[in-house]
């Protein structure tokens, strides 16, 4: 599965374009963020990214789940957003 790395400073429509690529070639991405600003360009990421795959008959739904993940020695929690067709 495709993980996709968000940050705080990532913006929302590349991401959701990435997204939309993604699910469309493979049906199933993963978005991984860390902290707060991340998982706020991730949310809007997905929406942006329905509405790119919407005229296809595409119907995204996303799966939150919390993952731990060793960012440079240090061990953080990251919010992971499973993201597929319904």
């Amino acid at each position: 599965m495709e993980i996709l790395k968000v940050s705080a400073r990532s913006n929302p429509k590349s991401v959701a374009g990435a997204l939309a690529a993604v699910v469309r070639e493979k049906s199933k991405a993963e978005i991984q963020a860390v902290g707060a600003g991340a998982v706020n360009q991730s949310i809007k990421a997905i929406a942006i990214a329905r509405g790119y795959v919407a005229p296809n008959g595409i119907n995204l739904v996303c799966i939150p789940a919390f993952s731990e993940i060793v960012i440079d020695g240090e061990e953080r929690t990251a919010i992971r957003f499973i993201v597929q067709p319904r």
